[in-house]
């Protein structure tokens, strides 16, 4: 079977919509002269697509009645798209699916392409470089993802059995505000019944969802990826680091973005940011690469680093090539 052309599904998307459609209207539609439509016609009932003649004043084309779609009818450009896509996201690790229907969704869209695209394409996967690690397949359910994506679509409360980082498990009734897709996981925030509150959670934790009844509304200016961010740089970690740094929040973001750092400023020159984190020894270089000067309020452990990197440093520059 040929691929038909992005215009020749366009005609199939408006035939499927119902009713007849002159020659002239798809013609029109389609930017295309009415001879072109008629081989568009032809290319369609070539795809055993049941595309009927209707004669006389009012006539034009019409798609068989109970006639749908198949499931999968791309153009070359569509079908790179996707499997692109499938790529990024396994990599990412924001695919709910198995290991298994990823790869073979991806073998069946890398079937269909020609020859010449698909050499390209295994040329671009073969040498393609990534900035990050690749990340383990999330244990998130599809369903799971999806109920709450549409609840939070449709503003309907969900019933969850939720367990915590910490291993307590729950159960509660969420508004769900927003979906949020960051760092290869996914987030549902939105008001929690159990604490009251606004609250972020992991959706990979979340066992269990139940569409409830009822309807809700969302805050006005409510930033669900934001908030997430922000959720993120507040969560406890084993050290809380404050700086006092002599620059603009602009030029500190450059360097510690919100899932990092939460910033606070006291109407002079200086921007105190507060850090959240497991390990030290990756601040002192961001504080050397943001190059303004700072102070480390807390904890003492962090000057210690910051004064062993600049003797390194120090040491460094004074080196000669015959050291």
């Amino acid at each position: 079977m040929t691929r038909p052309t992005a215009r020749v599904l366009a005609m199939l998307e408006i035939l499927q919509s119902g009713g007849t459609r002159t020659v002239a209207e798809l013609a029109g539609r389609l930017d295309v002269d009415e001879r072109t439509v008629r081989r568009y016609v032809d290319h369609l009932r070539d795809l055993d697509v049941p595309v009927r003649t209707v004669r006389g004043r009012h006539g034009g084309y019409r798609l068989s009645p109970g006639y749908r779609m198949p499931p999968l009818m791309l153009t070359d450009e569509e079908a790179l798209a996707v499997l692109l896509g499938l790529v990024a996201g396994r990599r990412a690790g924001l695919i709910t699916t198995s290991v298994a229907a990823a790869e073979s969704a991806a073998a069946k869209i890398r079937r269909v392409l020609p020859d010449a695209v698909g050499r390209r394409l295994d040329a671009l996967l073969e040498i393609a470089g990534f900035t990050a690690p690749p990340r383990p397949a999330l244990t998130a359910e599809a369903g799971v993802l999806l109920t709450v994506a549409e609840a939070a679509r449709d503003r309907r409360p969900v019933e969850i059995a939720y367990t915590a980082g910490h291993g307590g498990a729950s159960e509660r009734v969420v508004h769900p505000y927003g979906v949020v897709a960051h760092s290869g996981r996914w987030y549902l925030n939105g008001f929690d019944s159990a604490s009251g509150q606004v609250h972020t959670f992991r959706i990979d934790r979340i066992r269990t969802v139940e569409m409830g009844a009822g309807a809700f509304d969302v805050p006005a200016g409510f930033d669900p990826a934001e908030r997430v961010l922000s959720a993120l740089a507040k969560a406890p970690y084993e050290h809380e680091v404050s700086v006092r740094i002599r620059s603009t929040p602009e030029r500190i973001r450059s360097v510690f973005p919100p899932s990092v750092a939460s910033l606070e400023t006291g109407g002079d020159a200086w921007v105190r940011a507060r850090i959240r984190a497991q390990r030290l020894d990756w601040i002192p270089p961001l504080l050397a690469a943001l190059d303004q000067p700072f102070v480390v309020e807390q904890p003492a452990a962090l000057r210690d680093l910051v004064t062993a990197l600049a003797d390194r440093l120090a040491r460094q520059a004074g080196a000669r090539p015959d050291d």
